[in-house]
C-alpha cells in the first residue's frame, strides 16, 4: 500500500490521477505544503469507520423524503437447470 501526495493545485488539475492513485492507498492533498485532506477508496473508509457498506434501502432512507419512496421490486421466478455437457 502506497501513500501518494498531491498539492491542492495538482489535485485540482488532475482529479482523475488522484483517484487512480487512491486505488493503491490513501492520497494526501496538501495546502501550503501541509496535509489538509485525505482521499480514500470508499471500501477503505467503511473498513476504518467500522461500518459495512450501506444497502440500497439505507441510501434511500438517508435521502430527505426518502422514507416515502415505495420500493417493492417484482420477484423473479427463475428456474435454474443443470448444465449438460454431452
Amino acid at each position: 500500500m502506497g501513500i501518494h501526495t498531491f498539492s491542492s493545485r495538482d489535485f485540482t488539475r488532475d482529479v482523475s490521477a488522484a483517484k487512480r492513485s487512491a486505488v493503491d492507498g490513501p492520497v494526501f492533498i496538501t495546502d501550503r505544503g501541509r496535509p489538509a485532506f485525505a482521499l480514500l477508496k470508499i471500501d477503505d473508509y467503511y473498513r476504518m469507520a467500522g461500518q459495512s457498506k450501506p444497502s440500497l434501502l439505507d441510501i434511500m432512507d438517508s435521502i430527505p423524503g426518502g422514507e416515502a419512496i415505495e420500493f417493492d421490486p417484482p420477484r423473479l421466478n427463475l428456474q435454474i437447470k443443470g448444465a449438460s455437457f454431452d
